[in-house]
């Protein structure tokens, strides 16, 4: 009979990888966007100025190819979310919005090829002469580029088509408050596609987002807010008081800032937001409303503080001469125009004229996000160790990590044996 073999920790047979479980998040709340943005290493001031001028990308291109306002809204939602779960070293801010865009188009139905978005952004920013169609063979590499982001902002979303459109409720309101079409009407809707150029989209529902416009606009034309304020029910919209007052002082604090990159921003002098701003912080003070719903506010303030001093240190002691997100040679896969001044684009996205290239080239970190944040790793990333798979339910999803996690348990069990011991004296 042969001896029995003793087992060893190589002769172990280990099963599979019980895989990954992302659940989606129709909101997220300012804490964890800082959270996230705090991961990335990206400053303040470095956030805002990709995050407006990708939205104002989208905008541009979307009224070039006539695609309905349901389009821009999801788009800048993607846009925003791909943001938040990838450094602005790793792509050009260009090729992220043109790829939101694309994602967009196919979730609303409103389909364009991805070269036709290409075609558009170029040409927008060409003479006549110049134009170009969209079979021309130099849009095939920017068109390779958004195929594949597009599969990342799928992710960076957890393929959830679930998706707001507040514009179509703030019409209903303000026919039911009895609001002239012009001007109140008007610039509420131009206000709110301004929203979707803050994070407010990702943080509130349609009902908060259409108050917060009509509310806005109503104070700037001094128009009776009796209507918006005592006659729309918030328990009946499913919001409060807080929640719109945290869009409000998200609005102002875009057109205070930012005013003339917005579209109702230029129309109104500064001093009438500020004006409001102090009118909303009085109420807040007397009413004890916070500045962010759903917040630790104290925890957010040192978040804040720590990110900046990070970014601080790091644009100081980092070169960034050769940053994606920059403009001419040195832009990546995507810069345009060559030494003699003529367009001859190596990429359509970046066309000369546009904000990319006439722009000097851009800061950014070389910092990567760490295994922390609203994700922590990406999809790509973890998928090398298992696969990553994608739930809306949440209570699923624990259910079944629950019956996983059975059959991944240790157990032990303590035996005690007792053994005779050999005295050294007797044994002399």
């Amino acid at each position: 009979m042969a001896p029995p073999v003793a087992e060893t920790e190589s002769s172990e047979v280990k099963g599979p990888h019980p895989s990954f479980i992302e659940v989606a998040k129709p909101y997220i709340f300012e804490q964890e966007l800082q959270e996230s943005l705090a991961a990335l290493g990206v400053s303040e001031q470095r956030e805002d100025q990709m995050r407006l001028q990708g939205v104002a990308w989208i905008d541009r291109v979307r009224k070039a190819l006539s695609l309905p306002v349901r389009t821009y809204n999801t788009a800048c939602v993607y846009y925003h979310k791909f943001r938040l779960m990838h450094a602005d070293n790793e792509y050009n801010y260009i090729d992220a919005a043109a790829a939101a865009l694309f994602t967009a188009c196919k979730i609303e139905d409103t389909l364009k090829k991805s070269k036709e978005i290409l075609c558009t952004a170029y040409n927008m920013n060409v003479g006549p002469a110049d134009k170009l169609s969209p079979d021309d063979p130099i849009f095939e590499t920017g068109h390779r580029t958004l195929v594949g982001l597009e599969r990342l902002m799928l992710e960076c979303s957890s393929f959830d088509f679930r998706n707001r459109f507040p514009q179509e409720l703030l019409i209903k309101l303000c026919k039911a408050c009895k609001y002239p079409a012009e001007p109140v009407s008007k610039c509420s809707f131009n206000i709110c596609n301004d929203l979707y150029r803050t994070f407010a989209p990702l943080k509130q529902t349609s009902s908060t987002m259409a108050l917060a416009s009509l509310e806005l606009a109503a104070r700037l034309h001094t128009a009776d807010l009796h209507p918006v304020r005592h006659h729309v029910s918030y328990t009946d919209w499913a919001t409060t008081r807080a929640e719109v007052m945290e869009t409000l002082l998200d609005l102002l604090d875009l057109y205070t800032h930012h005013r003339n990159q917005t579209i109702e921003g230029p129309k109104f002098a500064i001093e009438a937001f500020i004006a409001i701003r102090i009118t909303l912080n009085n109420e807040a003070a007397a009413d004890a409303l916070p500045r962010h719903t759903e917040t630790d506010e104290v925890a957010l303030a040192k978040m804040r503080r720590d990110a900046a001093a990070a970014a601080a240190a790091a644009s100081s002691s980092a070169n960034f001469t050769n940053g994606k997100n920059g403009s001419g040679a040195a832009g990546g896969g995507t810069g345009a125009g060559t030494s003699s001044g003529k367009p001859s684009p190596q990429s359509p996205l970046d066309a000369p004229g546009s904000a990319a290239s006439g722009a000097a080239a851009a800061q950014t970190t070389p910092v990567s996000p760490p295994e922390v944040g609203m994700r922590g790793r990406g999809g790509g990333e973890r998928g090398r160790d298992g696969t990553v798979r994608f739930m809306l339910d949440v209570g699923r999803s624990k259910e079944e990590k629950g019956k996983v996690a059975e059959y991944f348990e240790e157990e032990w069990e303590e035996v005690e044996e007792e053994f005779e011991v050999e005295d050294e004296d007797e044994g002399a």
